[in-house]
């Protein structure tokens, strides 16, 4: 799967890229299928505590999977993430058996 990290308004460290990476990949364990996988991780200014958004969208075959959550930090925001899409894949898969 290609994955495509985009962070707006900072800079991703080393260890952000690579906890992104590795829960995005886990999505392949699900459907194996999944041709790309795109994330932005951005800032919002609107609200203090929780000002950290992450959206993945992922590529299968006829189909796109997007999920968007915020949270107080950006590792939270993409686990919450990519687990609604763990759900959105397995619900496909079941409408496609």
């Amino acid at each position: 799967m290609d994955i495509k990290l985009h962070s707006v308004h900072f800079t991703a460290d080393k260890k952000l890229i690579d906890f992104v990476n590795e829960k995005v990949n886990k999505l392949e364990l699900f459907h194996s299928g999944i041709v790309t996988a795109e994330v932005f991780l951005r800032l919002d200014k609107d609200q203090e505590g929780e000002n950290k958004v992450s959206e993945v969208k992922i590529l299968t075959p006829g189909k796109e999977l997007f999920a968007k959550k915020q949270a107080k930090s950006f590792e939270e925001a993409t686990d919450l993430a990519v687990e609604a899409l763990r759900k959105q894949v397995l619900k496909q898969k079941e409408k496609i058996k």
